[in-house]
């Protein structure tokens, strides 16, 4: 059993992207993703209704506290192929319950999410870190908490065993940085590596991650929230703002270098005249 946990700033992306997918390509290709995802809801807590009438909910409450910048916790939780059709659904939703009485958000809006669209079980927590109280529940040391609670959850409904997440291992028992791929930060290079080939400004860059599904910071510098709420820095994956400027820079001066060439090879040497 494997989880993972994360804070982001938008429900409504949140809850579109588990929803829904990835809203890209012609609207035949976002239903038939839609349908891949399988979609089933498992529980609600303290909220109520379809994907719409969860966000409006979430977001209201979320005002409670409008201090807090990122209100959404995202949680996943995923099952060894060993252990499918071990857990019903109240199983599932037993298990939330312990979990948000670990992070402590067990008297907020919560909705679990079941999805079959890969080849092992999964479910998907969204949950408001302000309650009706206005207070928020910590996200600090959510790795570990993380970690233990599927430890406990492995114990307690017999499922197969998963080593710890990597921070946690022995050295010796540690996979090499070098050999681990984060599919997200290359996800998100390749869009940017695309996205810098065709637009002609740092305006156009931003306007063309939006269209992708990110959220884009631009000041300072740069940095891109994809639709899980995962925020990553240009600079992560190599496209800080001023190698981006940098990029489009040496692309406008070759292509305004090219017409040059291209008339410098077109016109044939006169050939001398003999006397």
């Amino acid at each position: 059993m494997v989880g993972k946990i994360g804070t982001g700033k938008s429900f409504r992306g949140c809850l579109n992207y588990l929803f829904q997918g990835r809203l890209q390509g012609t609207k035949e290709e976002q239903q038939i993703t839609a349908r891949q995802k399988q979609v089933e809801v498992i529980a609600h807590n303290q909220c109520f209704g379809d994907r719409l009438q969860l966000t409006r909910e979430f977001i209201e409450v979320s005002k409670l506290n409008p201090k807090v910048s990122k209100p959404v916790f995202h949680i996943s939780v995923s099952f060894a192929h060993a252990d499918a059709g071990k857990l019903n659904a109240q199983d599932k939703a037993d298990m939330v319950e312990r979990l948000a009485k670990d992070f402590g958000f067990h008297n907020n809006q919560y909705v679990v999410i079941a999805h079959r669209d890969t080849g092992h079980e999964h479910l998907h927590v969204v949950a408001n870190r302000i309650g009706y109280d206005g207070k928020t529940a910590s996200d600090s040391n959510s790795y570990k908490r993380i970690a233990a609670y599927c430890r406990a959850m492995e114990l307690e409904y017999g499922l197969t065993k998963v080593l710890s997440p990597n921070k946690f291992l022995r050295p010796e028992r540690r996979v090499a940085q070098s050999q681990r791929v984060d599919q997200r930060k290359e996800t998100l290079k390749r869009h940017l590596s695309q996205a810098v080939q065709q637009c002609g400004s740092v305006t156009d860059v931003k306007r063309y991650m939006e269209q992708q599904g990110y959220e884009v910071e631009l000041g300072r510098g740069i940095a891109f929230t994809d639709v899980q709420q995962v925020r990553f820095k240009g600079s992560q994956v190599g496209y800080a703002l001023l190698d981006i400027e940098r990029k489009l820079k040496q692309q406008q001066q070759q292509k305004q270098a090219q017409p040059v060439r291209e008339k410098e090879q077109t016109i044939k040497p006169s050939k001398g005249v003999r006397i």
